[in-house]
């Protein structure tokens, strides 16, 4: 019988008490709470950042008997204050529409249903002032100090982030408003802040300097997703089941999964991680899919990229060095589009220079990449899409079957769809741009190797029945393309090599923005 997995459950107690399957991740929390200071986390969304907190509520509510059987139960042991029941405050800025809502009212409605259960009421006060005094009033009920939990803080800056006007309002707010967890230090047990992003402009960084950020900290580098270590220990009769569909052994399974949705790691040594998401839909649905992009299209990111003339060509040449605190603090008015990326989850840490102090990034596993990369192609070639006989699927089939004039026809198509430009960097940039994705995104039907460097041959591409050597000019000439791939000898590698070999040499024209060279012998 099937098992009940916690897919998109983000209530811990609703978890524990209805029998669905968890990953024991108190051992962090255990050595969370037993610090009394400020923490914040930023992981990409549906990476159980709100499973974690809404745990956290329980805990420090007193709530033993959600812990029955799991690592902090041991750990507590010898406590002799464990499980005492604290005020909690947990904020959740999940579920708001903040271009049509305004941030006020949030909190405002958050707030009021406090001083509802505390009896008291502030009309007129400031939402600082009334934040506080709830704290201060907690405090005194209970006989101990307050909790803060507050989840997804920075949802509405991410929502109005086409809204410079709207979103500069939401950080006055939020200035104000979590300046009191400094103020009302005194008057706090506990504090636990997460998101996606940190916007150091925001005054929760700057002014709350005690607070500790251990996103990057490779101790609590597993505190949200799912290690291999993990699968092996809590998700076998899944495998079972999983690999019995596939008809394949679990280690091919395992390796299945590893290319889709493992490969992100949140620090320099940490350990590596899936996208738990992904991961418990693909044993729930026993298909491999891209569960996780297709929640949501990043349209913010791909314009942001498409609009700054961003080398998309680096996302798989390991080629994008960032630093620690770039990584970290996302400034929100930044040209940089590299910290975000990463800390939404569409990059992840490849290798990291200790003597430079400099990490690499790449994209994480095969459901970002292509997922990414099928949403940036249209933003270059509106016409692209499925159906259109200018997309993946119809080019695919032509490489397939050798058609040569098919090929031809697509990429004509797609070069002379792409949106016109006067600056001939930009041009030159959609244009690599284009050949970039098209070709990878190729990559996923068939064997695409491609090289970018001087000197090196732009791409070749392998089928059961045909290989295809593209060498592309822009501004020359077909020949003057052939001519490159005879005298560098690119075909010698498959001198031996009994498929038909096509060397195809391609020629667009800046002026009339369309190939106007192409030759294949």
């Amino acid at each position: 019988m099937a098992r009940k997995l916690p897919i998109g459950i983000q209530s811990f107690e609703k978890l524990r008490t209805d029998n669905f399957l968890y990953v024991d991740k108190t051992e962090y929390i255990y050595k969370l709470v037993h610090n009394n200071i400020p923490y914040f986390l930023s992981r990409p969304r549906r990476f159980g950042k709100s499973l974690l907190l809404s745990a956290l509520k329980a805990y420090w509510e007193g709530k033993k008997e959600l812990f029955t059987g799991l690592d902090i139960e041991r750990l507590e042991e010898e406590n002799p204050i464990a499980w005492n029941s604290y005020p909690v405050f947990y904020m959740d800025f999940n579920g708001n529409n903040y271009n049509g809502t305004a941030i006020e009212d949030v909190i405002d409605g958050m707030l009021r249903k406090w001083e509802d259960i505390y009896g008291v009421s502030y009309d007129g006060a400031t939402l600082s002032f009334r934040f506080e005094q709830l704290i201060i009033n907690a405090e005194k009920k209970y006989g101990r100090r307050a909790v803060v939990l507050i989840d997804e803080y920075d949802k509405a800056l991410l929502e109005t982030s086409d809204d410079l006007e709207l979103q500069e309002h939401i950080k006055n707010v939020f200035k104000g408003f979590f300046g009191i967890l400094k103020k009302a230090d005194e008057h706090l047990q506990f504090v636990f802040i997460t998101g996606v992003t940190k916007f150091h402009k925001v005054s929760i960084f700057s002014d709350l300097n005690q607070l500790v950020d251990i996103s990057m900290n490779d101790e609590y580098s597993g505190i949200c997703g799912i290690t291999e270590k993990e699968i092996e220990e809590y998700f076998r009769y899944e495998l079972d089941e999983f690999s019995g569909s596939l008809e394949c052994s679990k280690d091919e399974c395992l390796s299945y999964l590893t290319k889709y949705y493992d490969g992100y790691h949140f620090s320099a040594n940490g350990v590596g991680v899936y996208n738990p998401f992904s991961l418990l839909s693909a044993f729930s649905e026993r298909s491999l899919k891209a569960y996780w992009f297709e929640t949501g299209t990043p349209t913010f990111l791909i314009n942001t990229l498409r609009n700054n003339n961003f080398d998309a060509r680096k996302f798989t040449d390991k080629t994008l060095y960032i630093t620690e605190r770039s990584l970290k603090d996302y400034t929100g008015d930044s040209f940089s589009v590299v910290p975000l990326l990463y800390q939404t989850g569409y990059l992840t840490v490849a290798e990291y220079d200790r003597v430079k102090q400099r990490y690499t990034l790449c994209f994480p596993n095969d459901e970002v990449k292509y997922g990414f990369l099928e949403s940036l192609l249209p933003a270059y070639t509106p016409h692209s899409v499925e159906g259109s006989g200018l997309d993946i699927f119809t080019l695919d089939e032509y490489v397939e079957n050798g058609d040569i004039e098919g090929i031809r026809n697509i990429l004509t198509g797609l070069f002379a769809d792409i949106t016109y430009t006067s600056n001939d960097a930009t041009f030159e940039h959609y244009f690599q741009t284009v050949i970039y994705i098209v070709f990878t995104l190729l990559g996923k039907y068939v064997q695409c190797e491609r090289h970018t460097y001087t000197g090196r041959i732009d791409c070749v591409v392998k089928t059961d029945r045909f290989i295809y050597i593209f060498e592309f000019k822009r501004d020359d000439s077909a020949e003057a393309a052939i001519s490159q791939i005879n005298e560098k000898g690119y075909e010698l590698p498959f001198s031996a090599d009994t498929r038909k070999l096509y060397k195809i040499g391609v020629n667009f024209s800046s002026e009339t923005r369309q190939i106007d060279g192409w030759l294949v012998v």
